[in-house]
């Protein structure tokens, strides 16, 4: 171990869906915990086989994934800090046995499962420092509300909550919340200088990388049936290419030749997106060589206007690609209009198209600002691990008065807080704390404050 950095470790799943928008969006999560001066472990105990990996079943799944785990990560200096468990199954475990990732998990400060893509075992949560990082919301927030046991179970060995639908809950967010749990608001941290590098001039067209057909994962509420494929979307833009000057281009997994032969009568050019996925490389150049990104949401976070926000289109800002994308009520803590512009029907998309057309430049230098200032690992990741009170030990820049994280916190009523009369007591005076300071004051002063008033790391974690 990294005797002179604290140790993190995450849970991932990027052997089970071994692509480079996964790959990047836990590489961030690494490098940028790397950055802050931890020393981060990356451990993979979702018990899935990797069968994208996989084309015979005579292969050894666990050699596979570990060959892949070692490629990946070894060039970012990580080589000797990774392990593939399979739950139950010792021999199956490559990289750091699991003798050494128990003792990696008992000196955590911090285990961050996420995407929430690992089912807890005992010694993920023993030192009870586990915390949820949900990157697709909706479901869970469906199941809690109605009830569904096996998500209670899967998410109380948690001490924390993290989600990418940062309205909710709020007046802005129609999701349901159960109020078991709190949820606090997070995105996507990006390595920013990853990103750059690319063509000093914008490319011919605006890309997107996607899955076109996800029948999976529909959830149902108050009468409504809503969706989690994007095809849904893209079908009510089928006519888009027709109405702006604007190149497109999709890059479609999941996509078959009806419908590929579809998007091309309309006007689509489309791309084969296990070709650009296959490596990370290529991936972040095929980003960097567009004109920015013209995407849609899925349609559960359109009708609950959760205010998630892709990570994929988090690195299309960093490279200084703008994004046109579909609402999702981002809006109300992302700024919007130049670099950023969303839409709701198929006009507004080509008069945002449009306006990009006309000034690729100044909404190319206002999308790499916007990166830099709601998506840098330093602010992103130093708010989050300062909300479960761990000590950053390069601190980030002071956070800019606007902060999503101060504005959940201090508007957050104190029954959305489960636990004891007393833990109640100390959260209603951190409310009062945190009211009676100036927001960036809040900033640097709340985790000292908390681990003065908070008896025990568990405590802490679960309170601020």
């Amino acid at each position: 171990m990294s005797a002179d950095r604290p140790p993190v470790v995450v849970l991932g799943m990027m052997t089970k869906i071994p692509v480079a928008g996964v790959v990047w969006q836990t590489l961030h999560y690494l490098i940028g915990l790397e950055r802050l001066g931890f020393a981060p472990y990356y451990v993979e105990a979702h018990g899935r086989t990797p069968s994208m990996l996989m084309s015979s079943d005579a292969q050894d799944p666990s050699d596979l994934a570990a060959a892949f785990l070692a490629r990946t990560l070894g060039p970012w200096g990580m080589g000797d800090r990774w392990s593939y468990q399979v739950p139950g199954d010792p021999a199956a475990t490559r990289g750091l046995d699991d003798a050494a990732v128990t003792r990696v998990l008992a000196r955590a400060e911090v285990v961050l499962n996420l995407h929430g893509g690992t089912v807890p075992q005992p010694e993920h949560a023993a030192g009870g420092r586990l915390v949820y990082v949900e990157t697709d919301p909706v479901q869970p927030q469906i199941e809690l509300h109605d009830g569904v046991a096996e998500t209670v179970d899967f998410l109380d060995p948690h001490v924390a909550f993290f989600t990418f639908a940062e309205n909710f809950p709020g007046p802005a967010c129609t999701l349901p919340d159960s109020g078991r749990y709190r949820f606090r608001p997070t995105r996507q941290p990006v390595v920013l200088d990853l990103w750059e590098g690319g063509p000093d001039t914008p490319g011919e067209r605006f890309t997107t990388v996607a899955n076109w057909h996800q029948p999976w994962r529909t959830v149902e509420f108050d009468g409504a049936t809503m969706g989690w494929t994007k095809d849904a979307q893209f079908r009510r833009l089928l006519d888009l290419p027709a109405r702006t000057s604007a190149h497109l281009e999709l890059a479609l997994a999941n996509c078959d030749t009806a419908d590929r032969a579809l998007l091309a009568d309309h006007g689509w050019s489309v791309a084969d997106a296990l070709e650009i996925s296959a490596e990370a490389a290529p991936y972040r150049a095929y980003i960097q060589g567009s004109r920015g990104e013209f995407t849609v949401a899925k349609e559960q976070n359109i009708a609950f206007a959760t205010g998630w926000f892709s990570d994929r289109s988090a690195t299309y800002l960093a490279a200084g690609r703008p994004v046109v994308t579909q609402d999702t009520g981002f809006a109300h803590v992302l700024p919007t209009g130049r670099g950023l512009l969303t839409f709701a029907t198929v006009d507004e998309a080509a008069a945002a198209l449009e306006s990009v057309e006309a000034d690729p430049v100044g909404h190319g230098d206002a999308a790499r600002e916007i990166a830099r200032e709601h998506f840098a690992h330093d602010r992103v990741l130093t708010d989050l691990l300062d909300a479960v009170g761990v000590p950053v030990p390069r601190r980030a820049p002071a956070a800019r008065p606007d902060s999503v994280h101060h504005r959940a916190l201090a508007d957050l009523p104190v029954s959305a807080y489960p636990g004891n009369l007393e833990d109640l007591r100390i959260r209603e005076d951190v409310r009062r704390a945190v009211r009676s300071l100036p927001p960036t004051a809040w900033y640097w002063s709340m985790s000292s404050w908390c681990a003065q008033k908070t008896p025990s790391r568990r405590k802490k974690a679960s309170i601020c």
